[in-house]
């Protein structure tokens, strides 16, 4: 791919800032995979609320940095932004609706029908056991979900605006900052601009952060399907992608109905006909 000297200046500062912002992004993407079932919280008070909606922006800004296609909007970090402009404002029903919206997601009385169906009826214990994990995941996210309206609805009007402020400017989302946050999405460095070395950093750090995701020994395989199961060759490394130089995908006499001709030289099977 021929890229002009303003592009890679441009890739240059995208990774530069991945870069400042990498260790962050780790953090907060842990803190969102918890808070969605990963782990229980014992309680979850105004400042994890602040902290998730914050995470999901840091989340937003490593997929921007890194050009993620179709993926941009998926953590809606921007709007994030926009509620806790609101909320230190007085806005609580909109980040309540915001919670409701993305942790609290599907029955669980259909989920124990399946779990029944994979048992009993298509007699996969395998499957039933991954779906009573999936089932616990999900069980751990409404509760955590139900923690964080309990803290926020628990206090008065006045106690609840002082503690989100004071947890907003922990995270650095005061009303003048947010607004320059948001003003500052819209810069070139946040643009989609996709390139090698921004695929490459992507599925370096991804890679190692879904070894930490995926260490649950009910997500090892052998433990999650019989579509899964422990492998009986030793493991290569996590996640390898080895980018060769051009080869041709269609040999001159293999899948080749037009035997048409190409720069490669002819196959040969046997002794050549003259």
């Amino acid at each position: 791919m021929t890229t002009t000297p303003q592009m890679q200046s441009l890739i240059r500062q995208k990774l530069d800032a991945f870069e400042h912002l990498q260790a962050e992004f780790e953090t907060c993407f842990r803190f969102v995979q918890d808070v969605h079932g990963q782990r229980r919280f014992s309680s979850f008070p105004i400042a994890n609320t602040v902290h998730y909606l914050h995470a999901r922006w840091v989340c937003e800004c490593k997929d921007r940095l890194l050009s993620i296609y179709k993926n941009i909007e998926r953590y809606e970090g921007c709007y994030c932004l926009e509620l806790l402009q609101r909320w230190q404002e007085g806005d609580t029903a909109s980040v309540a609706a915001f919670l409701e919206r993305k942790m609290y997601t599907r029955s669980l009385a259909d989920l124990t029908q399946q779990i029944h169906e994979a048992r009993y009826q298509y007699k996969d214990e395998a499957m039933a056991k991954r779906l009573i994990h999936g089932r616990l995941v999900l069980l751990n996210r409404e509760m955590n979900f139900l923690q964080a309206l309990e803290a926020i609805f628990a206090l008065s009007e006045e106690e609840l605006l002082k503690e989100v402020r004071a947890a907003c400017e922990e995270y650095g989302h005061l009303p003048d900052q947010t607004a320059r946050q948001l003003e500052e999405m819209n810069a070139p460095i946040y643009s989609y601009t996709p390139h090698q070395k921004l695929a490459q950093c992507n599925m370096v750090v991804m890679n190692a952060l879904g070894v930490n995701v995926t260490s649950d020994p009910a997500d090892l395989p052998g433990n999650r399907s019989s579509r899964v199961l422990e492998p009986t060759v030793p493991p290569g490394p996590y996640a390898q992608h080895v980018i060769r130089g051009y080869q041709e995908l269609t040999t001159p006499l293999h899948n080749n109905i037009k035997a048409d001709r190409f720069v490669d030289p002819p196959e040969k099977d046997g002794p050549e006909k003259v």
